[in-house]
């Protein structure tokens, strides 16, 4: 299938590592030319390299932590600036941290506020102007399979990204007409840097190791196993694409059948 995102405009946030750089290589594999984010310099350079020589596509780095105010300006202005346009658009950042309610202050649900929620909020304001002028104008919000259903330690992502999935089903009400597509992708359990650590976490508080709490977490997948990363990214950049031109406001778990919910 033709997706017809060559030579497209694509700011990937969250794409040094994990379900972003997935996404972001796969978008270049594509020919689309992308603009990849993290906060990490060395670890983007590291990943903008390795897209580079294998895919040959265009791909340009912005450092920049999501949850500062003025980083989502600072991201389109610049993709503006190289590129003159944008056209796709995948929000995405690591997650908050791991534990209980009773774990948190104010300060920490704060910092988890800016991170999950308000960086999906100002990136999409900013780049809302030169989405509009973009003949296939797409936004894909990247959330978790948490928001239908809890995962316990979780509690920060648990109760956080349900805001992403509300903005995104409301801007996909509020935009259609401007001829913008809003979905999301609820990931389940994905072989990432950010899934080994929560094992790695659920391990030492059981007193098991990080394969047995793999194996009983691949268990929950009618599969048998969790995700690779280009699993989920096939999906998103379908999402994205002009292919899917009449999929908007979709919420769509990519679990492997790990949520047992009939909605």
């Amino acid at each position: 299938m033709n997706l017809k995102i060559k030579d497209r405009v694509a700011l990937v946030t969250g794409a040094s590592r994990g379900l972003g750089y997935a996404t972001a290589r796969l978008l270049s594999q594509e020919g689309a030319r992308v603009v990849i984010n993290s906060r990490n310099p060395e670890k983007l350079q590291k990943a903008a390299d390795m897209l580079k020589a294998e895919t040959g596509g265009e791909v340009i780095t912005l450092a920049g932590d999501m949850s500062d105010p003025g980083v989502p300006d600072f991201l389109v202005s610049q993709t503006i600036n190289h590129f003159g346009k944008l056209d796709l658009l995948v929000t995405n950042t690591g997650g908050p941290p791991v534990g209980t309610f009773e774990d948190f202050d104010d300060v920490a649900w704060e910092k988890a506020f800016d991170l999950v929620f308000l960086s999906h909020v100002r990136l999409i304001r900013a780049a809302l102007p030169y989405l509009r002028k973009s003949d296939i104008a797409s936004v894909l919000t990247i959330t978790s399979l948490t928001v239908k259903q809890p995962t316990p330690g979780l509690i920060l992502s648990n109760s956080l990204r349900l805001g992403t999935i509300g903005l995104t089903k409301s801007l996909a009400l509020e935009l259609g007409h401007d001829g913008i597509r809003f979905n999301s992708i609820l990931p389940g359990w994905t072989v990432t840097e950010r899934v080994n650590d929560l094992l790695s976490v659920r391990a030492q508080t059981k007193h098991t190791s990080i394969e047995e709490e793999n194996r009983l977490q691949s268990a929950e997948s009618p599969l048998g196993r969790m995700a690779d990363p280009e699993e989920f990214a096939r999906v998103a950049v379908f999402l994205l694409s002009p292919a899917a031109s009449y999929l908007t406001g979709v919420m769509l778990p990519v679990d492997g059948g790990m949520y047992k919910g009939s909605l």
